[in-house]
């Protein structure tokens, strides 16, 4: 009998590099159903509710104009938020929240690429993907187009509640759509990270870098009127400069879609000339020996999660430098008595200037709680990416892998705090010339925050113990749900039986309010219980 040789049909012309991309965008956007929709509601509520609080602070034109001239002579909140083009209601929302809703669309945009890209192919999916009649640059175009239709749909919700909460239909389209050409530029930058990086972790931290770098490069643009050019050298200065109820400037979109264009066609080009699984970035070679810090479980998580402590670590310090520098200027933008209540009724009993860092580092320490939850969860990813199994193959026990990681998730939000309290510190302490009596006070305000965060980070060690597979997606629900009632819960009146669910609303309201330590001893005695829960839980269960 004679052997005849199979020659595999090939593709249809034009489709060999895309074959499959249809079904993988369906198979993206079921993975990824819950996370986009917790990503979409949650920036959509933070810009409707910016919109409806600034509408009811400032009601008046002479406040909106008073307002605007007190920001535009405070290079500090220009740093944070860019100037006012416009005194108008619209303006004011465009200025507050443009920057930061295009930060969170890109961060979305990025963490959604690089799971469907780099990510898989890190943990071998795309290698069997690959396998059937799948073409080379499906799971690129497939991550792009989720990430992208994300961005389109998160724009027509921002613009649909800023129409409902009465700003012009104009404006709230441009703004929606700033804020979506920001997370389709990223999304774009991302897919060429994905090529670079030979791991998901390294391709974020080059992701997240670019977007770090935009954010400065437009920060001191915005607060420099020597550098005002560099504004225009930053993606995100796009953002402010298409002008949302200003006058908008449609023409400055293009930029945005022409450089997303060409990192699309440049992350193409270079996905088609590497091997699968490798970077174009050499892999930096380890040492012949490992260090001795290595021999125990805490030397090897510190090993793992050092470079993500610095980096935030790193933002911390600019935030708490940059709102210490702003706060000596507060009394300049309260030009409402309704903002001065609002202010007064978050700070307590406290003035203006401690009812500002009560908020600040309260947002600061929701913040610090995403740090804890992600380190908390890094066992988590030990774990399915079966490197838990080597390690715990000698003579090291679950509990002490698992406990190293959680020293460095408990120790490093102590030490993000307490950077962000101590820059916040000098900063405001070199203005008022009290730089030891205001480190002292706001280093304190901000360490205060720790058990809270700890009771978040300790929810996902119980999560990864008793209910793994649930772990990842519940504990960040879990945040999104506490930071949602912190940003916005008070604006919309929430009764304090629902604000009583976040732990950060036991805090004390420091600096200027009264201290009592009872509530932090409970805090930290629930933090205990569940990390205990689910340390016992690990004990217990199957891994993977």
């Amino acid at each position: 009998m004679t052997a005849v040789a199979v020659r595999p049909r090939p593709f249809p012309n034009g489709t060999t590099q895309l074959a499959g991309t249809r079904t993988l965008i369906r198979l993206a956007a079921r993975r990824d159903r819950v996370i986009l929709l917790v990503w979409l509601y949650a920036l959509t509520a933070v810009v409707a509710s910016t919109a409806y609080s600034l509408r009811g602070l400032y009601p008046t034109a002479s406040e909106r104009v008073a307002v605007a001239a007190g920001i535009g002579g405070n290079p500090s909140v220009l740093a944070l938020y860019g100037p006012v083009f416009s005194p108008s209601p619209g303006g004011l929302v465009a200025w507050r929240i443009g920057v930061v809703a295009a930060v969170g669309a890109a961060l979305m945009s990025i963490f959604t690429v690089i799971r469907h890209t780099r990510a898989d192919e890190e943990a071998g999916r795309l290698e069997l993907v690959g396998a059937t009649v799948v073409g080379r640059q499906a799971a690129l175009a497939a991550g792009l187009a989720v990430a992208s239709g994300a961005c389109l749909v998160l724009g027509l919700l921002i613009a649909a509640a800023s129409v409902a909460l009465g700003l012009p239909a104009t404006g709230s389209l441009a703004l929606g759509a700033a804020v979506a050409l920001a997370g389709l530029l990223f999304g774009a930058v991302a897919a060429i990270s994905a090529q670079l990086a030979g791991t998901a972790r390294g391709a974020r931290g080059i992701a997240a870098g670019l977007l770090g770098l935009a954010y400065l490069i437009r920060a001191v643009g915005d607060s420099t009127s020597g550098l005002s050019w560099l504004t225009w050298a930053s993606p995100l200065g796009w953002t402010e400069k298409l002008r949302p109820f200003a006058g908008q400037r449609w023409w400055v979109a293009g930029f945005s879609v022409a450089v997303a264009a060409g990192c699309t066609v440049g992350a193409g080009l270079l996905a088609s000339r590497r091997d699968l699984g490798a970077g174009l970035l050499p892999a930096r070679p380890g040492p012949p020996r490992a260090a001795r810090s290595l021999r125990s479980p805490l030397g090897l998580a510190w090993r793992l999660q050092r470079g993500s402590l610095l980096g935030w670590m790193i933002g911390f310090a600019v935030t708490g430098a940059a709102a210490g520098s702003a706060a000596k200027g507060i009394g300049a933008l309260v030009t409402s008595p309704q903002l001065r209540q609002e202010l007064a009724r978050l700070g307590g009993q406290a003035g203006l200037v401690n009812a500002y860092f009560v908020a600040i580092l309260g947002l600061l320490g929701v913040t610090a709680a995403g740090y804890a939850v992600s380190a908390a969860l890094r066992p988590r990813t030990e774990e399915t990416g079966q490197r838990a199994e080597l390690v715990l193959a000698g003579p090291v026990g679950r509990l002490r892998w698992a406990a190293g990681h959680l020293v460095i998730a408990a120790l490093g939000t102590v030490a993000l705090l307490a950077v962000a309290g101590l820059f916040a510190g000098l900063a405001y302490g070199q203005r008022t010339g009290d730089l030891g009596g205001q480190v002292q006070r706001l280093l304190g305000a901000a360490l205060v925050q720790v058990p809270a965060v700890w009771l978040v980070a300790a929810l996902a060690v119980a999560l990864f113990g008793l209910v793994p597979r649930l772990a990842v997606a519940a504990s960040w629900s879990i945040l999104g749900v506490i930071a949602f009632l912190v940003l916005v819960g008070p604006v919309i009146k929430l009764s304090h039986w629902v604000l009583d669910a976040s732990p950060f609303t036991h805090v004390p309201k420091l600096p200027g309010g009264s201290f009592t330590v009872s509530p932090l001893l409970w805090l930290v005695g629930l933090a205990l219980a569940l990390a205990v829960a689910g340390l016992a839980g690990l004990r217990r269960r199957d891994l993977g």
